[in-house]
């Protein structure tokens, strides 16, 4: 097995390191990739659904992603203990109809000692907004540095 670094027990440094990684693998919208950071077996309730497995959380991504068109995400760790996280993220995203819309969201994580997440409790919102209320605007791949985060704007 693969070490994930940062390891737990985390630090705020790490900790705020880690939260990044997350953001900038999801930004990619490359399921496989994504799910290398969780077990084998990881465990994830994500709205409603439940999902266990890497083989599931590919699955997961690829109708999450053929629905929520152009992706973008910005999370912030809101705190941290050992090996579990809590975080606060934003996304956005139109549907193949051109809506658009801000999904607000808190997650648990819980990792082993590899540094792989085996558990994400994810509660979102999904907000109509117009897409001249877009504030996350660069292009796929992750947040270019020095681009502000949610605190910074406000969200």
């Amino acid at each position: 097995m693969t070490a994930r670094p940062p390891l737990p027990p985390f630090t705020l440094e790490t900790a705020v390191q880690k939260v990044r990684m997350a953001e900038n693998a999801w930004n990619t919208r490359d399921p496989e990739k994504v799910s290398l950071a969780y077990t084998e077996d990881s465990r994830w309730r994500n709205r409603a659904e439940f999902v266990q497995g890497r083989e599931a959380i590919v699955a997961f991504l690829k109708r999450k992603w053929a629905r929520e068109l152009d992706y973008l995400l910005v999370k912030e760790l809101w705190g941290f203990r050992e090996n579990r996280m809590a975080v606060r993220f934003k996304y956005e995203w139109h549907d193949d109809s051109g809506n658009w819309f801000r999904s607000h969201g808190n997650e648990l994580w819980e990792f082993d000692e590899h540094g792989l997440m085996r558990r994400r409790e994810a509660s979102i919102n999904d907000a109509p907004i117009l897409a001249s209320e877009r504030m996350f605007l660069w292009g796929q791949g992750p947040r270019p540095e020095g681009y502000p985060g949610l605190t910074e704007m406000g969200l």
